[in-house]
């Protein structure tokens, strides 16, 4: 599954070092990222986030996630000539920025160190060649909070939403804009956001209000830095995902997997073209 052609691209120390050096001096504040437009496609596509960047099913078929679908049904036709995926499964915005993915031995393209570094020295030694970026990130940081057995909301919830925000707000958004960002204080690339369905809707419809909570928090972080969000909640069907949620995902068959199917993944991507 994995494609090593880029292996080195995330193994030079010395590269690295140089990089963490330049995105210091090359601060980006909210204020000026404040203004959305879209660049377009460039070169490469990159690929960030957890399960869904990296095309999770529990049938092992890791072929059709939204990256890959997104790639392969959209920008190729506009030029994108290389995919690169670093969505790791079991991502929190915690280990995406200190290292830690439960699952980083199985990646489509292997980096070493976590994935925030990975994906802003990408970005640097490809300056101007990278567009879209794409980022989910949220759902290894509050889903385990809801118990699908009993349908009881941790009271964790709230100081977990607070660290997902402050991981994004000021680590994780800043970093990658600043690396999409050029000496003249210009984008160079789209660095787009995803929101996510309520898996667990049908068994416990309680969830829903929780999960919309944690779309706002998206929202208002992708905001700050004039970041555009693909509208996966609605795509599903919203509030009433319900009766898309079993055709949609694992959740009803035999895995009881809160991971979309194939024809999820693609509903996801059709969000972001």
């Amino acid at each position: 599954m994995r494609k090593r052609s880029l292996r080195h691209l995330t193994a030079i120390g010395i590269s690295f070092a140089i990089v963490a050096l330049i995105v210091a001096f090359t601060p980006v504040s909210k204020a000026q990222a404040a203004t959305p437009h879209l660049i377009g496609p460039k070169s490469y596509y990159l690929g960030l986030g957890d399960s869904l960047a990296f095309g999770f099913q529990p049938n092992l078929d890791w072929s059709h996630g939204y990256v890959q679908d997104y790639y392969n049904n959209d920008l190729k036709a506009k030029g994108v000539g290389h995919l690169v995926n670093y969505g790791c499964n079991g991502e929190k915005s915690t280990t995406m920025i200190n290292g830690g993915c439960p699952y980083q031995i199985a990646l489509h393209n292997y980096y070493l160190g976590n994935q925030l570094d990975a994906a802003v020295l990408f970005l640097l030694l490809h300056p101007g060649q990278v567009s879209p970026v794409t980022l989910d990130m949220g759902a290894n940081d509050l889903l385990p909070d809801i118990n699908p057995s009993t349908c009881v909301v941790s009271s964790t919830w709230a100081s977990d939403l607070a660290t997902l925000n402050s991981n994004m707000v000021n680590t994780i958004l800043p970093r990658l804009v600043n690396a999409l960002t050029n000496g003249s204080g210009q984008r160079t690339g789209d660095l787009i956001l995803t929101n996510y369905y309520d898996p667990y809707i049908n068994k416990c419809p309680n969830s829903l209000p929780y999960v919309q909570q944690l779309n706002a928090a998206i929202a208002a972080d992708a905001a700050q830095f004039g970041l555009p969000v693909a509208d996966t909640y609605s795509a599903f069907g919203g509030a009433n995902m319900g009766t898309n949620i079993c055709n949609y995902t694992w959740i009803c068959s035999i895995f009881s997997d809160i991971h979309p199917k194939s024809q999820g993944y693609t509903v996801i991507s059709n969000a972001f073209s």
